[in-house]
């Protein structure tokens, strides 16, 4: 019988290792397909570690612990957020040692169980690269204040005081703040230097000044200071502290947990900074007055492993894989001291100083990739940021028609909502797995509060594998975008992003708010209309439309460059990473069998654009006519021009204005730079008067999104339609591309 038993066993452990040898080889070949990966069946020195990356969160100090029960590690390679890692064993023993030990092992990273699967590869590039540089003018000062100091300051800030004789208290939405000397104001982002604070700043704060002068990191004592408190996964959007509100240096005290600040350039460039706790930053020159510093919210940091022999590092250098790892985040408190400017600024950067700025002046058509890209930050990004806690409590309720594709979709589908906002989208359908990105940091927070899947990014830049989804949308988002090579660079980045097969869905508004002798909502909704005591502007409103929707049919969730909280046509669009889309957003399905819009039904010519069956054909020579007036062609640049809500468009690149009206200034919000104070009503409660934001807005004339994607190979549009106020098209990737 014992014979049996052996058998028996010897038959079980077989099978086990059939299995693993099966994940090992599926493993093997999704990073051949994803990574350009090669695994070899020789044994080697060196290993890939699939299932062990960071983005897999898993940290180097962890993997180096089971690492080394097969030997000596020579080099560990994890580059950021792949799911892979790269080992080199001292001996080729200690190598199959490990290959057959660590073979399915699982490991408990967080709240998740990661299993890995390793496979002999014949090299490993350790890919060295330049040291990242920090800006000019910025200084990290580690260790500035003792263990012993550092706890005295924090002491010394008493959450529970609201004396505000002595200091201002705000519970932001990602972070609590605390104001002294004179309070900063998040309305304009500025300080009102004719009423300081009486309490001036702490006592406990006179010997970090002290220091800060005698190391002559300041020349004068600082008179404001802010106290900003994160908890782990909150942060701050990026900004440039306002030039005419403070001079130069800015001091930035980190007490607590350490943090990774992103510095940001106008062209691109950046800098991942490793903020240590009890450091001092020191923000001159051009890091003070030019690049954009902030916190991007999230719970884990990829920062350079720690070498107890050596001192932090001060950035994250990512060119030096082999030294990465990933650090929790905790609480932190930064205490950051400024001086009130008297005088204006003369800096040596005018285009990003409000000084020496006027303030009148409306922004022009770009003419370069780098004038779009300070458009779009400007007149998109920052002020979705800014309004993105508003802004969301206004967009509750997905449009039938963009519920009805997704619904179409087929059970285990894998969706991305490019541009999602607040995440409306997200769960719409369950039995889909959905995902969401968007640009604004505070939307995708929003997304994750409710408990999607969304993360960070740009819309011309997805971080997902190519072929990967089954369906995407992108709903009022690239109507955001500032020049034509950009919006075609969003649609080529959707069709990235699809297999095969796969369909994406895209709104845009549309120049013709009148169509087919039908007004839009848009135009129809008057302020007479409006219902009273609504505390945003009246497109802004969430009406029911033809088909029911309690949405606005231009109230397009922006999300964009610059959100404006409730301006009158505000479309839900998400700016060029995720944005939601406005009453036009119906979709209508094509060649799958979706129904279409009675009056919508498409006629696909040769390039399988499709065409709206109720609109006569035109003469493509009068389609250019018309365009040539809506954008006459200057050699001087085009002003842009802003939009008066609830009428019909001028021009296809304008200013849209959104009135924040909710309940008077909201917190983060930033007054637009062209917009005059409103009256203020002296019988009623003083309240500061609502500020007004501008996004830019590119209106899409007939035809010219199904152009658009004409112009990009593999790619057949099934259907395309007009839906109040916006074109809309249902694009399918083909298998020729």
């Amino acid at each position: 019988m014992e014979p049996c038993l052996e058998n028996v066993k010897a038959i079980r452990r077989s099978k086990e290792e059939k299995k693993l040898l099966r994940k090992q080889i599926k493993a093997s070949h999704t990073l051949l397909k994803h990574e350009g990966i090669s695994t070899v069946s020789k044994p080697t020195k060196s290993l890939v570690v699939a299932n062990g990356g960071l983005g897999n969160g898993v940290s180097r100090e962890q993997l180096q612990v089971v690492l080394g029960e097969g030997g000596d590690v020579e080099t560990l390679i994890m580059h950021p957020h792949k799911p892979y890692a790269l080992v080199t064993y001292r001996t080729e023993v200690s190598a199959q040692r490990g290959h057959v030990l660590l073979n399915g092992r699982q490991l408990q990273c967080g709240d998740q169980v990661v299993t890995l699967y390793l496979s002999y590869v014949d090299t490993v590039d350790s890919e060295s690269g330049v040291c990242a540089v920090l800006p000019p003018g910025l200084v990290l000062v580690e260790e500035f204040v003792s263990l012993e100091e550092e706890a005295l300051l924090l002491d010394a800030i008493d959450w529970k005081s609201h004396d505000e004789e002595v200091t201002v208290q705000k519970a932001l939405k990602h972070r609590r703040v605390k104001h002294y000397g004179y309070e900063f104001r998040y309305d304009n982002n500025n300080v009102d230097k004719d009423k300081p604070l009486p309490g001036g700043l702490p006592q406990a704060c006179v010997f970090v000044l002290e220091r800060c002068v005698r190391d002559r990191h300041v020349k004068v004592m600082p008179d404001q200071l802010t106290v900003n408190q994160y908890q782990a996964g909150q942060g701050i959007p990026p900004h440039v502290d306002t030039h005419s509100a403070f001079e130069e240096p800015i001091l930035s005290l980190s007490l607590g947990a350490k943090t990774v600040m992103d510095f940001r350039h106008p062209d691109g460039r950046s800098v991942a900074v490793v903020l240590p706790g009890r450091s001092l930053l020191v923000m001159k020159g051009e890091s003070r007055y030019l690049w954009t510093h902030g916190i991007t919210p999230r719970k884990f940091d990829v920062v350079p492993a720690c070498d107890p022999e050596s001192p932090v590092a001060v950035t994250s250098d990512f060119s030096n894989h082999s030294n990465l790892t990933l650090s929790r985040r905790g609480t932190r408190t930064s205490l950051t001291f400024r001086n009130v400017r008297r005088t204006p600024c003369d800096c040596a950067h005018p285009s990003a100083c409000d000084s020496q700025q006027a303030p009148p002046s409306p922004p022009s058509l770009p003419r370069s990739q780098t004038d779009a890209c300070r458009l779009e930050a400007e007149y998109v990004h920052s002020v979705y940021e800014e309004i993105a806690g508003h802004f969301s409590s206004t967009r509750h309720s997905p449009w039938p028609r963009v519920c009805h594709f997704l619904s179409s979709l087929e059970p285990g589908s894998i969706v991305a909502d490019v541009g999602c906002g607040n995440g409306k989208y997200l769960g719409v359908n369950p039995e889909v797995f959905a995902m969401g990105c968007d640009r604004s940091c505070a939307l995708v927070q929003i997304c994750s509060e409710r408990g999607f899947q969304a993360f960070v990014s740009d819309a011309l830049s997805v971080p997902l594998r190519s072929d990967i989804c089954d369906a995407c949308i992108s709903i009022a988002v690239i109507h955001h975008l500032s020049t034509q090579e950009r919006r075609q660079a969003a649609v080529e980045e959707l069709v990235r992003l699809l297999r095969p097969g796969g369909r994406a869905l895209i709104y845009v508004w549309a120049l013709e708010q009148e169509y087919n002798k039908q007004r839009s909502k848009y135009l129809k909704e008057t302020r007479e209309q409006a219902p009273p005591g609504n505390s945003t502007d009246d497109h802004n409103q969430e009406t029911k439309g033809l088909t029911g929707n309690s949405t606005d049919d231009h109230n397009q969730e922006t999300k964009g460059l610059t959100v404006n909280s409730t301006d009158d046509h505000n479309q839900e669009t998400r700016g060029l990473t995720g944005n939601s889309t406005d009453d036009h957003n119906q979709e209508t399905r094509g060649l799958t069998g979706n129904s279409t819009d009675d009056h919508h039904q498409e006629k696909k010519g040769l390039t399988g654009n499709a065409v709206d069956s109720h609109n006569p054909a035109q003469d493509p020579s009068s389609m250019v006519m018309e365009c040539s007036k809506v954008l006459p062609v200057k050699d001087s640049p085009v002003k842009l021009s802003v939009h008066t809500n609830r009428t019909a468009f001028n021009s296809q690149d304008l200013l849209v204005p959104w009135h924040l009206k909710d309940g008077g200034i909201k917190k983060g919000g930033r007054v637009s730079k062209m917009t005059k104070d409103p009256p203020i009503d002296t019988k009623s409660p003083v309240l500061a008067p609502c500020p007004v934001f501008h996004r830019f807005y590119h209106v899409f004339q007939q035809g010219e999104l199904e152009e658009l994607c004409a112009r990009i190979t593999g790619v057949m549009v099934q259907c395309s339609y007009h839906d109040q106020g916006n074109w809309c098209v249902i694009l399918e990737k083909t298998r020729d591309r």
